[in-house]
């Protein structure tokens, strides 16, 4: 939900956006190839990573499907968040895109095309490490074109259960990301925490290496649904009894913390905008970051209406 203000000849203000600066936009200096193995299908999948004109966006196509559909990466296009983010215009899906948005996204790259021949990018490792390595390598341009960095006047709150997501006015030169990670004392996780302002730096140095974590018992229920039967334990994080990582080792003690925030970004990439300000998240995950990037989207349309009922 999304938590209501007060209504009434009391009632405060509606958070809305409002423009912080501008910056020139960027995009990849060469196109990018790379192949993998999907990690809910397990199939080969070829993804292209393609530079984009000024105002394209990121945009997803199915090179496999009759006449290469185009899925934008807009919050309003996601269809499912459970346990992944998918986006879909009737049969046409793509699926676990956090990991390769948070890429570009934490990068800084605001106009990509992305080619695929299958329903998902390659699963990798489970974090953004290759692609981050990928785009670095390659390079980047900038447009022409410039692009806004918006603010919020008020904060916004997202929550569902014990789990809330909040953004909130701040600094006006960066987004500053903050995650709790708690299960409970029950949980073979440990409570952990992770902070850090989002810059292209920190993206790549501080999260781009941190990768998917699951339960045993959760792996064994993903198992029982097909989801996962060619992967090994050793290919993601898997959290036995007493918190035991199953043939693996922690790259960071709070990588899971970590990860959570690398899936924020590429969910939050889905309202379309550049942010800056404060980003509070406790045990929030897929459903709520994307409920706070169209409550987000839908603010940045309002203030586009209203900025055009003023030009008019």
């Amino acid at each position: 939900m999304i938590l209501p203000f007060p209504s009434g000849k009391d009632a405060a203000p509606q958070p809305a956006l409002r423009r912080i600066a501008t910056r020139q936009q960027r995009t990849l200096a060469k196109p990018i190839s790379m192949r993998g193995v999907g990690f809910i299908t397990g199939v080969n999948v070829h993804v292209k990573l393609l530079p984009a004109p000024a105002d394209t966006g990121l945009v997803f196509v199915r090179t496999d499907l009759p006449n290469s559909p185009v899925l934008p990466a807009r919050a309003d296009m996601v269809i499912d968040t459970n346990r992944r983010t998918t986006l879909g215009i009737g049969n046409v899906q793509v699926t676990l895109v956090e990991h390769l948005l948070a890429s570009l996204a934490g990068l800084k790259i605001d106009n990509c095309r992305i080619e695929l021949d299958a329903c998902e990018p390659p699963g990798l490792d489970g974090s953004a490490r290759a692609f981050v390595s990928a785009i670095t390598s390659s390079g980047i341009v900038q447009q022409v074109a410039e692009r806004t960095i918006w603010g919020i006047t008020r904060p916004i709150k997202v929550e569902k259960g014990d789990a809330s997501l909040s953004f909130h006015p701040g600094d006006t030169r960066q987004l500053e990301l903050n995650y709790r990670l708690d299960y409970g004392p029950r949980s073979s996780i440990q409570p952990q925490s992770f902070a850090m302002p989002l810059t292209p730096q920190n993206f790549e140095h501080e999260l781009s290496q941190c990768r998917t974590f699951v339960l045993e018992s959760e792996a064994s229920a993903l198992l029982a649904l097909g989801i996962g039967k060619h992967l090994k334990a050793s290919e993601l994080l898997v959290f036995g009894a007493k918190g035991k990582l199953i043939d693996n080792t922690l790259r960071f003690s709070n990588e899971p913390a970590r990860h959570k925030m690398l899936d924020f970004v590429g969910d939050i990439a889905l309202s379309g905008i550049e942010l800056v300000g404060q980003i509070l998240a406790y045990r929030s995950g897929h459903p709520l970051n994307v409920q706070l990037a169209r409550s987000i989207l839908d603010l940045h349309e309002k203030a586009l209406q209203k900025e055009n009922r003023r030009a008019a």
